[in-house]
């Protein structure tokens, strides 16, 4: 029997297409979905920021997603590499947790000056909300959402070669530098060296955290459609629908916390513990592709929903320009968490 190979082109544009969703999903997550930018509203505006805004976030959440499945390791990685994004972003590249008046914006020192920590010009408050914020919607979030609709036989492999890599690479080093440029001409501040040695050190000591976890090999649930692998009788995990809507509890809660003191404690206890209720429930048997989607849309879900009260940035936008914006990304977001939860539901 003679078999007739399949083109080289294909098999490239099917292995693209992944990356190019990632490119374009991660800034929409990180900069578009709450309502806060000021181009609300005008569709060309945000559709022409994505030349930018694609190498800032997304050619960072290809890249994590790389180094994660080409070394063969799974979501401890991606998320600890996540949170080293943003402790670079927001600590070496735009400068605003240690910044004291960002970018003049009215609200900055209320948010920033009640939960200052004396000597560091870094504001508890505003660092959990970055560094959680660039981990989760940045980039874990959108990785997720992307490797559950991608095909099955790809979502565990990498998708780029060294080539494709190292493009993305320069590409996220130009757009950092031009960010970090225009930082320098506009904002009159300028972080203190211990600041930003101090930022250095903490995102690569989370980068040797991330490689020294052990392979997908040593067992746990690396990427969606994985079944755990259970070490002893430790039951089944709850369904999917109870783990998203625990999730979406969280974070709904998480936006009401005041910024103070008590809401931080309370920010980071509540954090911690649906750390917990993840870690142990994706360990049990029956954790599925299902479970990894809902946990990722629903904090996605949360700021679709709280976009329409955000007051955008900058000058006014008209109402119905600013919630057609805002319904725009919801039902984006929608369709995307309901498209991934029924191609892993097919797939289990």
């Amino acid at each position: 029997m003679v078999t007739t190979p399949v083109p080289a082109r294909p098999r490239l544009l099917r292995r693209l297409a992944p990356v190019l969703g990632l490119l374009v999903l991660s800034p929409v997550c990180a900069e578009y979905l709450s309502g806060y930018d000021g181009n609300a509203g005008r569709p060309l505006v945000l559709l022409g920021g994505l030349l930018f805004l694609a190498p800032l976030y997304g050619a960072v959440a290809v890249l994590i997603r790389e180094a994660a499945r080409r070394t063969g390791r799974g979501w401890p990685t991606v998320l600890l590499l996540a949170l080293a994004m943003g402790v670079v972003q927001s600590g070496l590249v735009d400068q605003s947790l240690f910044n004291p008046a960002y970018r003049d914006i009215a609200y900055w020192d209320d948010m920033r000056a009640s939960t200052l920590v004396p000597g560091t010009g870094v504001s508890a408050e505003l660092a959990l909300t970055f560094l959680f914020g660039h981990m989760v919607w940045s980039f874990a979030a959108p990785i997720a959402l992307v490797e559950a609709l991608a095909p099955r036989d790809l979502a565990r492999r990498p998708w780029l070669g060294w080539f494709g890599t190292s493009v993305l690479a320069v590409l996220y080093a130009a757009a950092a530098l031009l960010v970090l440029d225009d930082h320098l001409d506009t904002e009159g501040f300028v972080a203190a060296p211990g600041q930003l040695v101090g930022a250095a050190a903490v995102a690569a000591a989370l980068v040797v955290a991330a490689f020294a976890l052990p392979r997908r090999a040593a067992g746990g649930v690396s990427v969606p459609g994985d079944t755990a692998r259970v070490r002893g009788n430790r039951g089944r995990a709850p369904s999917p629908w109870a783990v998203g809507a625990a999730v979406l509890a969280a974070m709904t809660v998480n936006v009401f916390l005041p910024q103070t003191w008590p809401g931080v404690a309370a920010e980071a206890a509540l954090l911690a513990a649906l750390a917990v209720l993840l870690f142990t429930a994706s360990r049990r048997e029956g954790w599925s592709g299902r479970h990894v989607v809902l946990v990722a849309g629903a904090p996605l879900l949360v700021t679709a929903a709280f976009s329409f009260a955000t007051t955008p940035l900058g000058d006014p936008v008209s109402p119905l320009a600013k919630y057609g914006s805002n319904g725009f990304f919801t039902l984006l977001v929608v369709a995307l968490v309901a498209w991934g939860h029924h191609r892993a539901r097919v797939a289990a």
